[in-house]
């Protein structure tokens, strides 16, 4: 049995749309990018320009407007994200779990949608706990969700990499329920007793994004915040093409940020080599054309993520409604695997647009522009470490098997230590 759910049409303007929402933000994006390379030479969390993102309601762009939230399409969202990306990535990035969260809440049944709209449209935001350094089978998840002598569910484990817990009013938490395969969602405040979040994510690049160790400890879990999650369900295969393509709208928006800094380099400087032309850069038809590549790379960049997002936004249109409460999750659609295939797609072709872009400003700067005070080597840094959260190569395979043999792309619970080899 299913519930009616609500998306947003993408028959409607997507321009106009975003041209909205862009309108709003803009200004606070500006505001966060004028500080963003200080924060990042003097590795500052950015709590502040969360709070302004949290009080002008970028939480709820996707909740729908009959819910009090903006109501905008993936593509809107996607678009926003870039840009906030542009001014800075860490920010952009730290943003993917909540949104997730809020993508698959349109799965659950009536009363959790109901409660969790109200308070992402408030302003709180949901972190992520779901991945664990070692000792899992590969599928499955050491932290523990059981019930206590009293009943009351009881969340116990050590999670890695939890990017935007720690800015966060809640986060969600994988965990294997006791006596039952598969794996289920916790839902716990981050204040809440047993909840621990440190920052000790010692990474190159990304280093803001909060992305460190939490650990729960007898935690309280609400009966009502314990989620199920099925493997090939509508939620899960639209969820996990949704967070990857946060990251590839990450990446966007980082060789956007690499085209606009060489642009302003080139424009500014009076020197040049004594084994080049001897004109200014800004004259200079190579440096121009280096340019002009970085620009190429960061627009092709963009316009895929943007066909990828369009992608999704088609696929809600017919796809599965909410679950009602004890009723089986629906699988997803023909239209919902296409798009988790074109998403991979842009997986493969995104991050090296990317990395190439930031690797080229310095081909239209000098040794000058290694300066730490100028920071421009966190464009690659930032890139790089986006990049290595999908590697592309498996995405690749997948691609190849859907459309060789029809194989629909295959998710697992969860990474975890490899199968011995046949």
């Amino acid at each position: 049995m299913s519930t009616t759910a609500t998306t947003t049409d993408p028959r409607t303007d997507p321009d106009a749309e975003y041209a909205r929402q862009h309108a709003r933000y803009a200004p606070v994006f500006a505001r966060i990018a004028d500080d963003a390379l200080q924060r990042d030479q003097e590795r500052t969390l950015p709590h502040e320009p969360v709070r302004w993102l949290d009080e002008a309601g970028f939480g709820a762009l996707r909740v729908p407007a009959e819910h009090g939230g903006a109501g905008g399409s993936v593509e809107t969202v996607i678009r926003l994200l870039v840009d906030l990306a542009a001014a800075d990535s860490n920010v952009a990035h730290l943003y993917r779990s909540h949104l997730g969260f809020t993508e698959s809440l349109r799965w659950q049944p009536a009363p959790v949608r109901e409660r969790w709209y109200g308070r992402i449209v408030a302003g709180q935001t949901v972190g992520n706990a779901s991945t664990e350094r070692g000792g899992n089978a590969l599928g499955t998840v050491n932290t523990t969700l059981g019930r206590d002598a009293a009943g009351a569910w009881r969340l116990n484990g050590t999670k890695y990499y939890t990017t935007g817990t720690i800015f966060s009013d809640h986060t969600r938490v994988s965990a294997a329920l006791d006596g039952v395969p598969g794996r289920r969602f916790a839902v716990v405040p981050v204040t809440a007793d047993g909840v621990r979040v440190e920052d000790d994510w010692d990474g190159f690049g990304q280093r803001l994004t909060g992305t460190g160790t939490a650990t729960f400890t007898d935690v309280v879990v609400d009966e009502q915040d314990v989620l199920d999650r099925v493997v090939g369900s509508a939620e899960a295969v639209h969820e996990a093409a949704f967070f990857q393509l946060v990251l590839l709208a990450v990446l966007a928006g980082i060789a956007r940020a690499a085209r606009d800094d060489a642009a302003t380099i080139v424009a500014g400087r009076t020197r040049t080599f004594n084994t080049g032309s001897g004109l200014p850069f800004r004259e200079d038809p190579l440096i121009q054309q280096v340019v002009g590549r970085i620009a190429a790379g960061a627009f092709a960049a963009e316009a895929t993520v943007i066909a990828a997002a369009r992608s999704l936004d088609r696929s809600l249109v017919d796809a599965p409604a909410a679950t009602v409460v004890g009723g089986e999750p629906e699988p997803a659609t023909r239209a919902q695997l296409q798009a988790e295939v074109d998403v991979e797609q842009a997986q493969v072709t995104v991050p090296e647009l990317a990395l190439t872009a930031a690797q080229q400003l310095f081909e239209a700067s000098g040794a000058s522009a290694t300066s730490t005070r100028k920071g421009l080597d966190r464009h690659w840094r930032n890139a790089q470490t986006v990049a290595t959260h999908n590697p592309a190569v498996f995405r690749a395979r997948a691609i190849g098997d859907w459309f060789v043999n029809g194989t629909p792309p295959e998710g697992l619970n969860a990474i975890g230590d490899a199968r011995p080899s046949a």
